[in-house]
């Protein structure tokens, strides 16, 4: 797979790579001094470069687009001034979408039944641009800005070492030297300002963010209680499905091999056949019709139990009209066989997986199965739900003659009448028993 960009997309987690060379050992070579970090141009990830300085090393500061909405020449003016020996700003979108959000919608992931997993896609896409540049650089280390006790630091790091097995990382919310001076924001707002780092001129929301072309999460801060509601006007890419229009939305949604080709919206001409603009046109009508908020406690891979709430509109709808889809395309027991594949894989990419070989070969299978998963699903989008209207498919194992009611076809009724009584066996035995240990 192609190497990617990397973005530092969110307010609460920053990953930073940075390139350095010594300027006390001018022998030493460039390898052993350069850093890249993942940078998101907020408090932590600036500390964090100015740190890297004082440690002697020369930074490459990284960001990656992945859709957010944030002001990249603005934060690529600032790590230039904090003193970065380059900063590279990358557009990743698309290879997020192809390479990433397509995999998963193909096999229908989700992590304990409910979370469609938006932060965790974006972190491999961002590891392989990590990587990408290290190696154009020369870099020995990379660096990122998570904390020790989330899930982003075991797919940041995980991923690094898989794509690159010899880099080191510098972590620095696990290094006692780092953390035991800044143990919170009070010590790192002064940080800043000894160092004249820029402070935020508004008051930060009470919880952090993570945003992306797939989804927005809110976690920690008055969230961090399970029992806080979260509070009215917190989402920004759904509407309220209390406030949503009155008028549903009828779409459709068409597959190839178990991958989005396609989307017809009703009343507009046009087919979208781009795989960012399905993505975007789903998550607008899904937005507009306050589909795909969550709000769950999850299972970290650390062992924690965290709170988040999410909203993830167009990959709500997506999958809905897969998962249709397959019930037309696929056999019985190797839907029974991929859906156990897919919690599986769900799990490898919650866990920062994805590089492993357990990962490869598990997305080789659900592959292998999305074959004959060719055809189109219609939808209707209506105030927070998604509704199947019908489906349709080149090939299909739905066979209208066989299942009618009112057409015999090749199927003899009184056939039912053994497989009845063989699958009874079990059960008459299973009484005879209950009945002698009585």
């Amino acid at each position: 797979m192609p190497l990617v960009k990397v973005t530092a997309l969110q307010v609460g987690l920053h990953v930073a790579i940075a390139v350095s060379s010594s300027s006390e050992d001018d022998s030493m070579t460039d390898k052993g001094k350069t850093v890249v970090l993942a940078y998101s141009g907020g408090l932590d990830t600036s500390c964090i470069l100015v740190w890297l300085r004082e440690q002697g090393f020369d930074v490459v500061a990284y960001l990656a687009d992945l859709g957010q909405e944030e002001d990249f020449e603005k934060a690529k003016r600032k790590a230039t001034k904090l003193g970065a020996k380059e900063v590279v700003v990358e557009d990743q979108q698309r290879e997020l979408v192809e390479d990433f959000v397509w995999p998963a919608v193909r096999a229908d992931l989700v992590y304990e039944d409910r979370y469609l997993l938006g932060t965790a896609l974006a972190r491999p896409c961002i590891v392989r641009g990590l990587v990408r540049v290290a190696e154009r650089v020369g870099a020995g280390y990379v660096s990122h800005g998570a904390t020790g006790k989330g899930n982003d630091q075991i797919r940041f790091e995980l991923g690094c070492y898989a794509l690159c097995p010899d880099i080191e990382i510098i972590s620095p919310w696990k290094d006692p030297e780092f953390y035991e001076k800044y143990p919170g924001r009070i010590e790192l707002f002064e940080y800043a300002r000894k160092h004249e780092i820029p402070l935020p001129i508004t008051p930060k929301a009470p919880w952090s963010m993570d945003a992306n072309i797939l989804h927005i999460s809110y976690e920690s801060g008055i969230l961090e209680n399970p029992a806080t509601h979260p509070p009215e006007g917190i989402f920004q890419l759904t509407t309220d499905p209390e406030k949503a229009p009155d008028t549903p939305q009828i779409l459709t949604i068409t597959f190839c091999a178990g991958v989005p080709t396609r989307v017809s919206v009703a009343g507009d001409a046009k087919q979208v056949t781009d795989p960012l603009e399905i993505l975007r046109t789903c998550n607008r009508i899904g937005g507009q019709h306050g589909v795909g908020r969550i709000d769950i406690v999850e299972n970290r891979f650390i062992g924690l139990k965290c709170r988040g709430v999410y909203e993830s509109p167009g990959l709500t709808v997506l999958r809905a009209a897969h998962l249709d889809l397959e019930a037309l395309c696929l056999d019985r027991e190797v839907r029974k066989i991929k859906a156990h594949l897919s919690h599986r894989m769900a799990e490898q990419v919650y866990n920062g997986l994805w590089y492993s070989p357990e990962f490869e070969f598990t997305d080789r299978c659900i592959a292998d199965s999305q074959k004959m998963v060719t055809g189109s699903v219609t939808l209707k989008v209506y105030k927070g739900g998604v509704y199947v209207l019908g489906r349709e498919a080149p090939v299909s194992l739905y066979n209208k003659e066989l299942v009618s009611m009112d057409v015999q076809g090749d199927y003899q009724p009184p056939d039912a009448r053994g497989f009845i009584r063989i699958n009874a066996v079990r059960l008459r035995e299973h009484h005879r028993v209950k009945n002698a240990s009585n």
